[in-house]
């Protein structure tokens, strides 16, 4: 089968459009996919550049991506969930290789089915981001997916939120949990996508939030969903939390931290990473449980695709340096077939 590859680690330039590999096997629980679609991340360019640039992959070709949308072509033994002819979606384990490639092997429990008013170019776009919100914000945070709308509703924070995690998080604060959401982003297109999405209001990541936020009329926010690395921004982050107050970063810190702001406050601090589950072989049905919920309130337009972009994947390189160029918005979703 067609697949990009990386032989060495190194920049864009490294991705190879197309290599010859021999199409998986399904294996116990394992749903073989013919991919449709698939959506580009920032774990994407990480793995890339995961090693001294010019140095070869371990094993290569390695297979990135992890996020896709497609039809099941084969199961493997144990499945109980999904016959072949299913439209899935899902964002699979990054201890396996990934979605770039017209086959997939992916376990059945990080699976669920495509939601049905949605193109599979759309479904692609969702997966890895709504999985990491809703866990950051449910989970992490516990804010239960209901209505807690009152006069005083709970605020939640999203820095970055015109990226693919902030763009799915404002939707999944507002519309499904109910809470008051302030959105960060310094460019006038991003500041629209925000308000787009639902964002109650948005401030600028550039600039100090506490003004900004005593601005809005608050002395602070309840949560905070940090897509930025840590050192960036934790000591005004700190300072903008409220006391009993969460922040969840998706970013782990590149060096020590100084929580110390946290302790006065009793704050929370917790890190989601959307992989645990597939890596350690822990409650991976609860990320199947997710996406079939996110997938009906997508199909009940409660939540819209960030699909922003779309490339066929022969044009993989492009994509990746618009991945790094810190000017995209929302998701660029990579076309298979169709």
């Amino acid at each position: 089968m067609r697949a990009i590859g990386q032989t060495i680690f190194g920049g864009p330039e490294v991705l190879e459009a197309f290599v010859d590999i021999p199409e998986p096997t399904p294996g116990p629980r394992d749903l073989l996919v013919r991919v449709h679609a698939f959506a580009t991340n920032p774990v994407d360019a990480k793995v890339r550049t995961g090693g001294p640039a010019g140095s070869p992959v371990p094993g290569g070709p390695r297979i990135l991506g992890w996020d896709a949308s497609g039809v099941v072509e084969a199961i493997g033994d144990g499945v109980q969930g999904f016959r072949p002819g299913d439209e899935v979606y899902f964002a699979g384990s990054i201890a396996r290789p990934g979605s770039y490639a017209e086959l997939v092997a992916v376990d059945e429990r990080i699976a669920a089915r495509k939601p049905r008013t949605l193109s599979h170019l759309d479904a692609a776009a969702v997966p890895l981001t709504a999985l990491t919100a809703w866990e950051a914000i449910v989970e992490n945070m516990g804010v239960a997916p209901v209505d807690h709308s009152s006069e005083s509703p709970r605020s939640l924070l999203v820095v970055g939120g015109a990226g693919g995690v902030g763009s799915i998080a404002i939707q999944i604060g507002r519309q499904v949990c109910g809470l008051r959401v302030i959105a960060t982003a310094s460019r006038p297109e991003t500041r629209e996508w925000c308000t787009k999405l639902g964002a109650d209001a948005v401030i600028d990541h550039t600039q100090p939030f506490v003004p900004q936020l005593a601005a809005l009329g608050l002395d602070g926010v309840d949560l905070v969903l940090n897509t930025a690395p840590p050192e960036h921004n934790f000591a005004q982050v700190a300072e903008a939390l409220r006391p009993f107050g969460h922040v969840c970063g998706i970013v782990g810190p590149g060096g020590p931290l100084d929580v110390r702001p946290l302790f006065r406050k009793r704050c929370h601090l917790s890190f989601e990473l959307m992989f645990t589950r597939p890596i350690f072989g822990l409650e991976m049905e609860r990320q199947g449980a997710i996406l079939a919920r996110v997938a009906e309130l997508l199909d009940q337009g409660v939540l819209v695709t960030t699909r922003t972009t779309t490339m066929d994947w022969s044009e993989i390189q492009a994509a990746h340096r618009l991945l790094e160029s810190g000017r995209s918005v929302g998701k660029t979703v990579l076309r298979v077939l169709g």
